[in-house]
């Protein structure tokens, strides 16, 4: 009952996302204002296989912990089901700030920062801002975007 319900929820989300306000507008400038804190307080965290911080963490636990801080409520999961779950990124979106990327045949996510970098829990560093250099951009499987949750003008 409670993965029906999950799942519903998603559907919901991604449903709804096609008619969310976009990224100009003030609702959602804060979103993602949000997203860059949870991003930033998150940084130079250990990367630890499986944890979602708020010590360590690992790729997917990274992004699990920034959708959560954020109110996008998943169950935590893997890269591979992020990918399989999320709505695909349109072309124009995949350098915008908080695309996911996916890497290394959905072994690995991160959140693009710009056409430069993301941001991401890597084994040897940890949580970091990395560039997207020929290494990062030839191991590329794909893009994601986060669900945006839809604010309506009545709320005050």
């Amino acid at each position: 009952m409670k993965r029906a319900i999950l799942v519903l929820l998603l559907v919901a989300c991604i449903c709804t996302e096609g008619s969310a306000q976009t990224a100009g507008t003030p609702a959602q400038s804060g979103f993602w204002d949000g997203i860059k804190a949870a991003i930033q307080k998150n940084l130079g965290r250990p990367y630890v296989w499986g944890a979602t911080g708020a010590k360590s963490f690992d790729c997917s636990g990274f992004i699990w912990r920034v959708m959560y801080e954020n109110g996008i409520l998943m169950k935590r999961t893997t890269a591979r089901k992020f990918y399989m779950t999320l709505p695909k990124a349109a072309e124009a979106d995949r350098t915008s700030f908080g695309t996911l990327v996916f890497f290394d045949d959905l072994k690995h996510v991160g959140i693009i920062d710009d056409a430069t970098a993301f941001y991401h829990a890597q084994v040897s560093i940890g949580t970091n801002r990395s560039n997207m250099t020929p290494f990062w951009r030839q191991k590329i499987y794909g893009y994601r975007k986060l669900p945006v949750p839809q604010t309506t003008t009545d709320e005050k």
